[in-house]
């Protein structure tokens, strides 16, 4: 998901550098009397769009939390004198 979050927020950039260009390539939004402005507001929308596909790609380090919550350790001894020998997987 992170890669295709980095193309659209690519595309988007792209679009907004080349909204001039973008213009005169399509005639109907030449016709349009804002049609730099929606093309512009259109490259934001990707732009927008790329960075929640990134942040949401972003769950991998959580993952690595809960994987660590779920071991639960290995005493050796009794009492006081306790020792965690090593971590075991829960069920």
């Amino acid at each position: 998901m992170k890669i295709l979050g980095y193309i659209l927020s690519a595309l988007g950039l792209a679009t907004i550098a080349f909204s001039k260009v973008i213009i005169s390539k399509l005639p109907f939004l030449a016709a349009m009397a804002k049609g730099e402005l929606y093309t512009i507001i259109g490259g934001f929308v990707l732009i927008a769009a790329g960075v929640a596909f990134i942040l949401s790609g972003s769950s991998s380090s959580s993952s690595n939390v809960k994987q660590a919550s779920q071991e639960v350790p290995i005493y050796e001894g009794e009492g006081r004198k306790r020792k965690i020998i090593g971590y075991q997987r829960a069920k």
